[in-house]
């Protein structure tokens, strides 16, 4: 716990077994109460390695959900656990666990309700490798969104984040998309919501076994970040009412 603040780390999982050993390992538990492992319906032994681990909170999908809906089944499951702060770590290895103590601190502190691990901020995304073509569309992305939901973020596409309990009980996150998509959704809503949303600085990694979406999907997604945000703009000018933002 953090300042008597339970905190519950939640691994939204696809194929993550040979990733997941190394991701939970640095997980600082001096101050992480809980894990929570979903699997996505993937096709390796991922809840065999998490229970190795021994990861308590195991949930295995039937089917695939997406990964909009695999978040859902994690928030729905640390809530159930009594979650004070709920951070999203990727089982992948993509993103360090050692920064949960600064995004949870930053929570727990009420200094930010949302905080955010960026690999834009320095130069963590070029030197981890992320493909030069994929940093730059990041950069006109979050440009264009800055503009329209009027926030000075340096990226909206991190899979890293930390939630309070209030920041989740309050925005109709069960109503986003179940695919990527529901990052930026969910970014809209605590956007609309007023709620403040902080960064910490994040090295990432690119390795063949970190998870990624093609550049055709990359391609939709984005077009769909934008269609969220201009969506996002014309609600806030009460010209077209937004159903996500309430």
């Amino acid at each position: 716990m953090i300042h008597g603040k339970k905190v519950v780390v939640v691994l939204p999982a696809y194929n993550a077994a040979l990733t997941l050993e190394q991701t939970y390992r640095e997980i600082p538990f001096d101050l992480v109460d809980d894990v929570v492992l979903v699997d996505d319906a993937g096709g390796d032994d991922t809840l065999e390695v998490g229970a190795k681990l021994g990861i308590k909170h195991l949930i295995k999908h039937e089917k695939n959900l997406g990964y909009g809906g695999n978040q859902k089944t994690c928030y729905r499951a640390a809530l159930d656990l009594g979650a004070d702060i709920v951070i999203m770590l990727h089982p992948d290895y993509q993103y360090t666990p050692k920064l949960i103590p600064a995004m949870a601190h930053l929570v727990a502190t009420d200094i930010y309700p949302v905080v955010l691990g960026s690999r834009i901020l320095g130069k963590g995304a070029l030197e981890g490798g992320m493909p030069l073509v994929k940093y730059i569309a990041n950069r006109i992305l979050t440009l264009a969104q800055n503009i329209l939901v009027n926030q000075k973020l340096s990226e909206y596409h991190t899979g890293y984040r930390a939630f309070s309990r209030e920041v989740l009980e309050s925005i109709r996150w069960d109503l986003n998309s179940d695919n990527f998509l529901f990052d930026n959704q969910i970014m809209a809503q605590c956007v609309s919501r007023g709620y403040k949303i902080g960064e910490v600085s994040c090295p990432t990694k690119y390795f063949p076994e970190a998870s990624s979406i093609n550049l055709s999907n990359s391609a939709v997604y984005g077009l769909g970040c934008l269609a969220v945000s201009l969506r996002y703009r014309f609600h806030k000018w009460k010209l077209w009412r937004y159903p996500l933002l309430g």
